[in-house]
């Protein structure tokens, strides 16, 4: 798969199922996640972003790597980008979750970001209902750097699908 493949719809429903057998807490953020929350693909993707239960991270990998995927970024213990031939990417943020529901991830230069337990989500997709990021909590994701054109894409399907439901 070239650097410039897409992460298909299919693609994910199998990265989905993977992730299901594993009876860990995980959710889907960035662009999958946003469309996970439209309830439909409004774009091409190149990876799935996986918030999960960082207890899992050692299983995970070697699930992921059983599976085909090879470690391309190793960012630990922040992210850990993997890429599969036919699959494609995706990139595995483990997470501290606390017993209140809400989590924390490292910070590459040091200390947390912090997750609010209301951020954590699931929507209806593909007959399914999916674990995912929260509209408010990609918003929040989405500030503080220059947009890319998909990023734009993105803020402007999440701000239609905030409106529509306040």
């Amino acid at each position: 798969m070239s650097e410039n493949a897409t992460v298909t719809k299919e693609n994910l429903l199998e990265v989905l199922d993977l992730l299901d057998s594993m009876d860990m807490r995980y959710w889907i953020d960035g662009g999958w996640g946003v469309d996970i929350l439209l309830g439909k693909q409004h774009r091409e993707h190149r990876d799935i972003d996986v918030d999960f239960d960082g207890e899992f991270t050692e299983a995970l990998l070697n699930r992921l790597k059983e599976n085909g995927y090879q470690i391309v970024v190793d960012w630990s213990p922040s992210r850990i980008e993997l890429n599969h031939p036919e699959l494609g990417y995706i990139d595995i943020h483990p997470l501290t979750i606390n017993e209140d529901g809400s989590a924390r991830q490292a910070n590459p230069q040091g200390g947390w970001y912090e997750f609010e337990a209301k951020w954590f989500s699931a929507a209806l997709f593909e007959g399914r209902v999916i674990p995912c990021i929260s509209a408010e909590a990609q918003k929040l994701f989405h500030s503080g750097y220059e947009l890319s054109e998909v990023d734009k894409t993105d803020m402007k399907n999440l701000d239609s699908l905030i409106t529509s439901s306040e």
